[in-house]
């Protein structure tokens, strides 16, 4: 299945509380009220606001969800680096795309197209786009996917760097990651199915993520997707050894042992990527 499967959607199947405490008749009834709030579990559109954009390509303004700042935190950190966060996953909320034209983009690319860019995304994207009007409350993970695509789409149209589009994929793989993670085996329909599926999906995107990183490390400046030197090299030996690609991780987590330009968060963090490299070596030996 290609990853940019589903794109047809949107046209694109060939690229695939002023007064405080003075009533006192209700008193009561606030006050119960009150206790009631704060007894409720937060909903995921607790944690969202609608924040206006511009939209580079067609000069439309709109809305798009974004995370509350500060109302989210994060309880792990993957491997590769992935956050994962207590309340609601903001991966789910990282792109921002244009419901009129079609031009979506990662926060950290959406603006600062070039003209050649800009008539690229209106010659490929915005001519055939179905304009998306639909409100939504929250983003759901498919609504998430589809934005993630469209992404993908306006990377590949305007011949983003390498970075750009490498960033794009371990996000998404990422983002299908958190979905998988939201199964429950006995109460989502075709659990085996659809999780083998997603497994599957997120192995072949960061594939394309390792292989785009390679690239941008051979012929960007750094930073690279945000990234510093060391930063990156730690993100490349992970994600050779998610895709058991281990003489390539040893080698990387090699390097940075040995670096004196390394701290010691990110040895340590080497270190741990080195036990789970023996760990999958010695499985693989039995």
């Amino acid at each position: 299945m290609s990853i940019l499967s589903g794109l047809g959607k949107f046209g694109l199947g060939d690229l695939e509380g002023q007064k405080l405490y003075d009533d006192k008749t209700s008193t009561g009834k606030k006050n119960k009220e009150a206790a009631e709030t704060l007894t409720k579990a937060p909903e995921e559109a607790d944690f969202l606001y609608e924040k206006k954009y511009t939209c580079p390509v067609c000069g439309e303004e709109f809305t798009a969800l974004t995370i509350r700042t500060g109302k989210v935190h994060v309880k792990k950190v993957d491997m590769d680096l992935k956050p994962n966060y207590e309340q609601v996953d903001e991966i789910k909320y990282d792109i921002i795309a244009c419901p009129d034209c079609g031009y979506a983009a990662l926060g950290r690319y959406f603006n600062g197209l070039t003209a050649r860019q800009v008539d690229e995304v209106r010659n490929k994207i915005c001519m055939h786009f179905k304009a998306q009007k639909e409100k939504k409350s929250i983003y759901t993970y498919k609504d998430a996917r589809e934005r993630y695509q469209l992404a993908l789409a306006n990377a590949i149209v305007k011949n983003a760097k390498d970075s750009e589009k490498a960033y794009l994929c371990l996000k998404t793989a990422w983002l299908i990651r958190g979905e998988t993670a939201s199964f429950v085996q006995g109460q989502t329909p075709d659990y085996e199915v659809r999780k083998a599926q997603n497994d599957e999906e997120e192995m072949e995107l960061l594939k394309n993520a390792l292989d785009g990183l390679v690239l941008a490390r051979q012929k960007e400046d750094f930073p690279i997707a945000g990234m510093n030197t060391m930063t990156l090299d730690y993100l490349l030996a992970a994600l050779y050894l998610e895709t058991d690609q281990y003489d390539y991780a040893s080698k990387m987590i090699g390097e940075i042992l040995v670096s004196r330009t390394a701290n010691s968060h990110m040895k340590d963090r080497a270190r741990d990527l080195k036990d789970q490299l023996d760990q999958k070596k010695a499985a693989a030996k039995k």
